[in-house]
């Protein structure tokens, strides 16, 4: 006897199909699985065994032999117990074989039958709707399936639930496909920018920073507000659509955390502490995962104490920096997992922090704060748009009632009217490239005097240049108008003060 039950597999971010067969033949009662199958598959065996016998249904006494194809495909984890006791029970005669056709099953089976949650869902839903099949769920894991189900998807807690309904004994009712408003309900409060007390150089580099997608450096002693003004940029960006808050889910669904409805349309934040390691920020391991960076794709990636990061950290930021995604080889097998995310640093201007303070004195030697640095590779620090210095505010300012500034709601309004205007374009400001860039950016002579005489004076490296200016774009979209003005280039290039040449740095003590 012969049963043929579909499932998924989980690789990256996709979910390749996989077949599993199951044939009962004569000989002694043996049980063997092929295809590939890595320690967590091979011992399914014994959980499908006494999840069978403990849900009241015969385990046959015949030689089994599982296929899961293809069979150069690695499959992984728990999450084909069910269909292959499924197949069993279908290659058995236990439960009606012709039912399976139209569904994929995944789940991990406890051994009294009952089904355990797993990672990966949402791109096993999308994969199953593109071959026009149905998908059966964990009931774990039910609400996560509801961002994605179009009636299409079904929850079960347990084997014997799932063989009721096979058997249409007990129909299953289908996951009712959330809409957006109830995604949005419950959305948990994010820090307002009307928190923060003057700053006004800051705060408006940070609405440039969310109206164009552009990485940004805080620098300043501490306690300036560096860490508090990086935590406002979530509540002033414009939401996800559909499909980048599908994407974003799905990534957290790959990693195994939740997918909370409230959060669905919000940029995600990830706040990665210094001691992190390489592999815990672009991801990997023997069964890749996402790392930080993936975990903050379409989002933000903050790094605190940026020069206390390793190097090393540091260095495998530059290159999804620029393609937007990361790629990890295995011996067995390449994933990628998108990374298209915001890099917002902060640190301090010097070891002891208070180079420049206008009432600490700088305990730093020149070469301490050149070694201190130094730990920002030139190349790193290159592919920030924008550095700028958060300064100490006056104590009249901090202790005065009341906020003197725009909230995150004003500020978001401007921002998502900025991204309208490079909707229409095409693309957001960060990714213009080649000739969209020359296009978007084009310049009048004396603009193109002002660029040219920067460049030779500051030193300015050709990607410093694209950078420029597509923060100019922003900046002339943010103000409505189409032309890229002079004005728009002084203030793009006043955001680059790391740039400056090292006597005139505002990083070094004097």
């Amino acid at each position: 006897m012969l049963a043929i039950v579909h499932s998924r597999a989980s690789i990256g971010v996709s979910a390749p199909a996989v077949t599993v067969e199951v044939h009962l033949s004569g000989g002694l009662p043996a049980l063997s699985i092929v295809g590939l199958p890595e320690t967590g598959v091979r011992e399914s065996k014994e959980r499908v065994r006494s999840a069978l016998l403990n849900s009241g249904f015969e385990f046959p006494a015949r030689r089994i032999t599982i296929n899961l194809a293809p069979a150069d495909l690695p499959k992984e984890g728990g999450r084909f117990d069910l269909p292959i006791a499924l197949g069993i029970l279908a290659a058995s005669g236990q439960i009606p074989g012709e039912s399976l056709a139209q569904y994929e099953f995944v789940g991990e089976l406890s051994l009294d039958g009952a089904l355990r949650s797993l990672r990966g869902i949402l791109p096993a839903v999308l994969a199953a709707r593109s071959e026009g099949r149905q998908l059966l769920v964990p009931q774990s894991n039910a609400s996560e399936a509801a961002l994605a189900s179009r009636n299409d998807v079904f929850a079960a807690g347990h084997l014997l639930t799932v063989c009721e309904h096979l058997s249409a004994r007990a129909r299953i009712v289908p996951i009712e496909q959330l809409s957006p408003e109830s995604r949005a309900d419950g959305l948990e409060a994010v820090p307002d920018l009307a928190d923060v007390r003057g700053q006004k150089v800051p705060r408006r580099a940070l609405e440039v920073a969310a109206a164009g997608g552009h990485n940004l450096l805080f620098f300043g002693p501490p306690g300036t507000g560096k860490s508090m003004l990086a935590s406002r940029l979530p509540g002033i960006l414009p939401e996800l659509d559909d499909d980048a808050a599908m994407e974003v889910a799905s990534v957290h669904s790959v990693a195994g955390l939740p997918v909370r409805d409230g959060q669905w349309r919000r940029p995600p934040f990830r706040a990665p502490h210094h001691t992190a390691s390489a592999v815990a920020m672009v991801g990997g391991g023997s069964s890749p995962r996402p790392g930080e960076i993936s975990l903050a794709h379409r989002g933000v990636l903050f790094l605190d104490e940026l020069p206390e990061f390793e190097r090393r950290v540091l260095e495998v930021l530059r290159e999804p920096m620029e393609t937007g995604e990361i790629a990890i080889s295995r011996a067995a097998r390449q994933v990628s997992f998108p990374a298209q995310f915001q890099v917002i640093g902060a640190m301090n201007p010097c070891p002891c922090g208070y180079s420049g303070h206008p009432s600490i004195e700088c305990q730093c030697t020149p070469q301490q704060v050149m070694r201190y640095r130094s730990r920002v590779s030139g190349p790193l620090l290159d592919r920030f748009d924008l550095h700028v210095e958060v300064p100490v505010q006056t104590g009249d300012l901090l202790v005065k009632a009341g906020g003197d500034g725009d909230s995150s709601a004003v500020v978001r309004a401007r921002v998502a009217d900025a991204r309208e205007r490079q909707a229409a374009r095409g693309q957001v400001n960060t990714l213009l490239a080649g000739q969209s860039l020359h296009k978007a950016c084009r310049l009048d002579e004396q603009s193109e005097r002002l660029l040219s005489g920067a460049m030779d004076k500051l030193g300015l490296s050709a990607r410093a240049l694209h950078r420029i200016l597509r923060v100019a774009r922003t900046l002339a979209d943010l103000q409505g108008v189409e032309a890229i003005t002079s004005q728009h280039l002084m203030e793009a290039l006043g955001y680059r003060q790391l740039d400056r040449k090292q006597s005139h740095s505002p990083m070094v003590s004097s």
